[in-house]
């Protein structure tokens, strides 16, 4: 592929081509330079289209959740990388967090804590501030809806216990779960955070609903106050 570095696309032989080899071979024979280079279409003058995206991927250890991140600003400083092709890339990185979001949607039978995880860390892994969401369950702990309560800061964010217990019994859920990142990567409770688990957990025990966990995503882990002990 060395010889290819600086041809177009359409001189590379047939089988280096990235739409040629998707028709003959399928995606999966593609790397994801190759499915990002069909994606932009063109590089610049100085490389193609899949060799500025191996480029790209590089830059965050090829890692697509890392460049799930990435906003058009972070794109630009790219050569060949307009607003256009930015956008592209991140729509198309955001289908994928859409259809997993449905797959584990079909799934909804919350068991564990890393039911919950999976449930959520397609939803919060990429943002940059906290988000507090509320998951109520009904006896045989099938998802019933999920209710983002607040969106705040980088530190934190506002959760009021009141509207909590409205939604659950709204909806009439047994059971609720919580839900909030931690941008910081770092998945340990805050004292802050334990003081609201257990605020939440004594309100909910006087309307006869249960919290089975309170769970903190972040990108790659969680920690789940169930499995630790704490509720």
């Amino acid at each position: 592929m060395e010889e290819n570095r600086k041809l177009n696309i359409n001189q590379w032989a047939e089988a280096d081509r990235p739409r040629e080899k998707m028709i003959s071979k399928g995606a999966e024979a593609l790397s994801d330079a190759e499915l990002l280079g069909i994606l932009i279409g063109s590089g610049n003058t100085d490389e193609s289209a899949v060799e500025l995206m191996r480029r790209v991927l590089a830059s965050c250890d090829n890692n697509l959740n890392e460049l799930g991140k990435w906003d058009v600003r972070r794109f630009s400083t790219f050569k060949g990388l307009g607003p256009a092709k930015s956008l592209t890339i991140m729509a198309a990185l955001e289908l994928g967090k859409r259809r997993k979001l449905q797959e584990t949607g079909e799934r909804a039978h919350i068991t564990y804590s890393k039911d919950i995880y999976n449930l959520f860390h397609p939803v919060l892994c990429d943002l940059p501030h906290e988000e507090f969401w509320l998951l109520l369950l009904n006896q045989s702990c099938k998802v019933i809806d999920k209710i983002r309560i607040s969106s705040g800061g980088i530190d934190g964010t506002y959760v009021d216990v009141r509207t909590i217990l409205r939604e659950a019994l709204l909806q009439r859920a047994t059971q609720i779960a919580l839900i909030h990142n931690h941008p910081s990567g770092n998945p340990t409770p805050s004292a802050e955070d334990r003081k609201l688990t257990q605020s939440i957990a004594r309100a909910s025990q006087t309307m006869n609903i249960l919290l089975s966990d309170h769970v903190i995503v972040c990108d790659g882990k969680y920690y789940s106050f169930t499995d630790e002990g704490e509720i």
